[in-house]
């Protein structure tokens, strides 16, 4: 006979131990399909600096460190060497311009001048003799041409006589050739002097242009070694203050070596050292300020030099207009160049963030101040308080300025109390 097979029932526990399973199986894929993967670092909000993006007039400038020096130096280099026999002055006083500063002594130099003396005596010496034996000579020529013209004369009436007898057959030809030969002896003899007078003016012209052309080069060095004697005493070139002077009695100098120099204080330069990062931006004629005594100065770039030496280049600086009074030489200024006109624009406080990630990207915190979402920026231009903003941010929205130093590149920030 055939029994009845009763189906079973879920038991209790059957149907909890299926739940537990069922909810952690919805647990998983909730959590694998919509929760948040991505890189976390749990912060103190607290310990935090903030910043909220603005729209505002942004003024393109930077602040440089100025130190003052001044406008022009002039430095001491002896143009003869010596020994220092007497100072006149010592430094940190005011110079006027030919001021003496101090004498040296060089016994070589003295030397020198009296040997070449003695060769410019002994040059123009000869040329007075030469001189004398020209004019002498020309004497002793013209005595010659006067008395070959008188020889001449009285030949010419001689052989015009034996020319008249000898037509008449009263003298023998040989009478008249001797006398013609005579004559025409007397004639080349004239030319041959008044040729040999012309020779010698030409080589005696020669000789005594070549005599003075010698002195007057003679002349001119002594004259060069004569002002190195007068440069033994050394004098100030221009006014201003004698900012050093190196040497003691009794010291020995050379020629060329720098004993000192001297500041023109008419006027003051501002010199700065610029992050290299500015280089582009900063040309000549770039206007500036700073402040002095509570008052307000203006100041240009004059030059920039291009050489960049750890991370900075140096730019020169001198004043617009007044001169401020009772500046001293290594006076230290914070001086604002404005690189450009200001204008309206998305900006944010400066902050350590852009040391870690070169101004790249941000922490931006959400509406509710619960977290920070890292964002790709764009930043403009910069000045001492605050970076332009070109993309990526908003107005209103906050951004972490603080170093991200300690954040491990995380993609999200969980802020905490």
């Amino acid at each position: 006979m055939d029994r009845k097979i009763e189906k079973k029932k879920w038991s209790l526990k059957r149907i909890t131990y299926t739940s537990i399973i069922l909810i952690l199986a919805i647990l998983v894929l909730y959590k694998c399909t919509f929760s948040d993967n991505r890189s976390t670092v749990d912060v103190e909000k607290n310990k935090l600096f903030y910043s909220t993006v603005e729209k505002k007039e942004f003024s393109d400038f930077i602040n440089v460190s100025g130190v003052v020096a001044p406008i022009s130096t002039i430095y001491l280099d002896l143009l003869s060497g010596g020994r220092i026999e007497e100072i006149y002055l010592e430094e940190g006083v005011h110079v006027n311009k030919g001021d003496k500063l101090f004498r040296m002594s060089n016994t070589d130099l003295h030397l020198n001048i009296m040997t070449r003396e003695a060769n410019l005596a002994e040059q123009m010496n000869n040329l007075r003799n030469t001189r004398l034996s020209m004019e002498q000579n020309k004497l002793r020529l013209k005595q010659d041409i006067v008395e070959i013209n008188h020889l001449i004369n009285k030949q010419k009436r001689s052989f015009n006589q034996a020319k008249n007898l000898y037509e008449k057959s009263f003298i023998s030809k040989e009478e008249y050739d001797s006398s013609k030969e005579t004559y025409e002896y007397y004639l080349q003899k004239k030319d041959i002097i008044i040729e040999s007078q012309k020779q010698d003016s030409v080589f005696r012209s020669v000789q005594i242009s070549q005599l003075e052309s010698s002195v007057d080069r003679m002349q001119a060095n002594l004259d060069i070694i004569k002002q190195k004697l007068d440069n033994l005493v050394v004098k100030a070139p221009v006014t201003g203050e004698l900012a050093r002077l190196d040497g003691d009695i009794g010291e020995a100098k050379n020629q060329g070596q720098r004993v000192g120099w001297i500041n023109v204080l008419d006027s003051y330069k501002i010199m700065a050292d610029v992050d290299e990062h500015y280089i582009s931006r900063i040309t000549r004629g770039l206007a500036g300020q700073f402040k002095f005594n509570n008052e307000s100065y203006d100041i240009r770039v004059k030059k920039v030099f291009s050489e960049v030496k750890d991370g900075k280049f140096r730019i020169e600086m001198v004043f617009s207009g007044e001169v401020p009074e009772k500046m001293r030489i290594g006076q230290t200024f914070h001086v604002r160049l404005q690189l450009s006109e200001s204008k309206h624009a998305l900006q944010i406080q400066r902050g350590g963030f852009y040391n870690s990630t070169g101004g790249n990207w941000v922490y931006v915190v959400s509406e509710d101040g619960t977290y920070a979402e890292k964002r790709n920026i764009k930043i403009g231009k910069m000045n001492p308080v605050a970076f332009e903003i070109l993309e990526g941010l908003s107005i209103n929205e906050k951004v972490i300025i603080s170093s991200y130093d300690s954040f491990n590149d995380a993609e999200k920030l969980v802020l905490k109390k």
